[in-house]
Order: C-alpha cells, then structure tokens, then sequence
C-alpha cells in the first residue's frame, strides 16, 4: 500500500490534535497483518480509544491484508441505497486537513469523478470511521473527501469495467492523486486489490431517483478494448498563448511527453496543459511530487 492519509472530521475539540495524522491509503500489496507489541494485529480486540495518538490507537504500525482466499468476497451482499438522515459526524464544511481545504457536497446526485482508488484494510479493522461507524473490511464501504456521510455510490474500475455499490461512511484518502479509499472487499470485487491501486470512475447515487443514475463510460472501455490512460494536468487556461508557454517550461523540465488539449468547460474553451500517458500510478505520484517541488503545486490526474 502506498502512503497516505486518512482523516475523520469534524471531531471532539479533544481529538483534533490525534486526527492530524491518519489512516494510510495503499498502492502497493499491503503486509500480511503484524501486531505491534501488546496486540493482536487485528484491532477487533481492543475497544477503539480515540483518545489516544494516531501511532498508540492502532495495534499495528502499517496497513496490512489478511488472507483473503479464506473469505467468499463474491457472497458478500452489495449495499441497498437508501435515504438516510446526515451523520452527526464527519460532514463539517468547509474542512482542513495538510493545508488543503474540502467542502462537503449536499448530496451524492450528480457526483461523477475519475481518479485513482486506493484501499485499506487489517489496520483500520473495528476502528469507528469519520462518521463514528466501525470499519468493516468485509462490507462494501468507502471514504471519501467530498461526498456526504453517509451517502452511496458505484465505482467502477476502467481497466476491467468490474463495478460495485459502496456505502461512504468514512473520510479521506487525504493523499495526493487519489480521489477515494476503498474497503478491502469492494477492492477485491472490483479487482484493484493485487495492485492496491486501480483507475477508477466514482458516480454518486441518488437513493430518491436511482434511475437517474448516469451511464458508466468503463461499458464502452470494455467493449473496444482501449484501456484508459493516465496524465498529469498541470494547468487550463483561456489563453493560448499562457498554455504554451508553461507547455515549453515543462519541455524543458524532461518530464515526459507534454500536450496542450482544448477543452469545452461550461460553455468555455480551456487549454489544458498535461504530462503524459503515463504508464502507472506511482510515475503518476513521482511526477507530481517533482512538479510540487518546482513550484508547480495543484497539478491533478487525468484519465482519458
């Protein structure tokens, strides 16, 4: 699993300190599950301290998987979207976590992002969620930065076309590239768990309207056979002549191959500025770690 961050909001005046630092979302196989001294590596058998630090709370120091061939994940029920009131819990808005600030949407209608998932597991395993739920690795869940707890929604793997409802009860992943956290089963439903990442298209569902649902473009990935593929956007501008200049800079930073593309944004034609196709995520990760260190920060994924 890769390195990141997982964050529950909004919290007692008592945890803001402990949930500065948080969950760890995954681009790698996980570890199989290794106690830290004085636990069981599993977290199920201790009640849930929030109390304590981020480092004392779990009884294991990184995320790990369990041994999933002992699990049917394919006899695991999906959830059944429903209405339900606003959690108590988790939907403060606007939030801050490292300095970026998120604003919580009303609803989960209309939601429709690409981007890259991750996952979590053992770790996180009964520990309560932003929403102050208990994480089940074994139900069909998810956090997410922007979507309301709780809400619903289908994410879809572009690569395989595989899709699968989720219930989103938790925050995060609050680390660069990734626009939601998987729970272990849905995961491994939609076949991103080997790699731990995967690209992914995350539609928000309406419990009041699900017809209304929008059509998912992975069908049409399948049917053809054209994988996406991945880019860095570095910036959209109006000006052509703005785009082309950072798109010269860049050339010169040999970062990889870079294009301008014009794009049609609420009746506005916008240059975007991208690096790319990329081949994986974690060239995706260093070429956007490079260019924050340049002063080029707030460069986004973007998967064609």
């Amino acid at each position: 699993m890769t390195r990141g961050g997982w964050f529950r909001v909004p919290l007692p005046l008592a945890l803001l300190a402990l949930a500065a630092l948080t969950l760890t979302g995954c681009s790698s196989n996980p570890k199989r599950p290794a106690a830290r001294e004085g636990g069981t590596g599993s977290g199920t058998s201790w009640r849930d301290n929030t109390g304590l630090s981020q480092f004392d709370r779990y009884h294991q120091r990184d995320d790990s998987t369990p041994d999933i061939a002992a699990v049917d994940f394919s006899r695991i029920p999906e959830p059944v979207p429903v209405a339900e009131p606003p959690s108590r819990y988790g939907n403060k808005s606007p939030y801050t976590v490292r300095g970026e600030t998120y604003r919580v949407l009303p609803s989960a209608a209309g939601y429709d992002e690409r981007g890259i998932a991750s996952y979590y597991g053992s770790k996180f395993h009964g520990y309560k969620t932003s929403d102050f739920e208990t994480y089940d690795m074994y139900k069909f869940s998810a956090a997410s930065k922007v979507l309301p707890l709780p809400s619903f929604a289908r994410v879809t793997n572009l690569q395989n076309g595989k899709s699968v409802i989720v219930r989103v009860n938790d925050r995060g992943p609050f680390v660069p590239n990734r626009i939601i956290d998987l729970s272990l089963a849905a995961a491994v439903r939609i076949g991103i768990w080997p790699r731990g990442t995967g690209l992914v298209e995350v539609q928000g569902i309406d419990p009041a309207h699900p017809d209304t649902e929008p059509a998912s473009p992975a069908a049409v990935t399948v049917r053809t056979g054209r994988q996406p593929q991945l880019y860095v956007q570095v910036g959209a501008f109006a000006d052509a002549g703005n785009a082309e200049r950072l798109a010269a800079r860049l050339r010169g930073l040999r970062l990889g191959t870079v294009r301008v593309v014009a794009a049609s944004v609420n009746g506005r034609t916008l240059q975007r500025v991208q690096v790319g196709p990329l081949p994986d995520v974690d060239t995706v990760d260093r070429t956007t770690a490079r260019l924050d260190a340049l002063g080029l920060p707030h460069a986004s994924v973007a998967i064609q």
